[in-house]
């Protein structure tokens, strides 16, 4: 339908940088449906769309990277990547700790909203 005469529309690897940034883009935007969703099957529904995204994402990465269509300007250093993933690991940690600390303290921060004479949000026809 778009080749008249051996011609795209567009160049090959024009089109294939734009669905794999739209596809970046789509997966950051599922990710914060995710982490925004209070009804357990929404979430799991965005954490499976995000999931499956970032496999193509990668899929589509690796193809790119195989016809040189992407190039990397400059690889991380080892020791930057490690140092990035035992920051996150600390701030995982804490923020776990902080969770359980406040779910078995009196406080009330473990209690569904509904249990502090909140209203209930059970029959809301809204997902978030």
């Amino acid at each position: 339908m778009y080749q008249q005469n051996n011609m795209s529309f567009m160049p090959e690897e024009d089109l294939l940088y734009a669905i794999l940034a739209d596809m970046k883009r789509t997966v950051g935007e599922y990710t914060t449906a995710t982490t925004e969703s209070n009804c357990q099957s929404v979430r799991q529904m965005f954490t499976d769309l995000t999931n499956d995204t970032l496999r193509m994402q990668g899929d589509m990465y690796r193809l790119m990277s195989q016809n040189n269509m992407y190039s990397i300007t400059c690889k991380a250093l080892r020791a930057d990547v490690d140092k990035q993933i035992q920051e996150a690991r600390k701030t995982q940690q804490e923020c776990q700790q902080f969770i359980q600390q406040k779910s078995s303290s009196a406080g009330g921060y473990g209690q569904p909203m509904h249990q502090q004479g909140q209203p209930s949000h059970q029959h809301n026809p809204y997902y978030m």
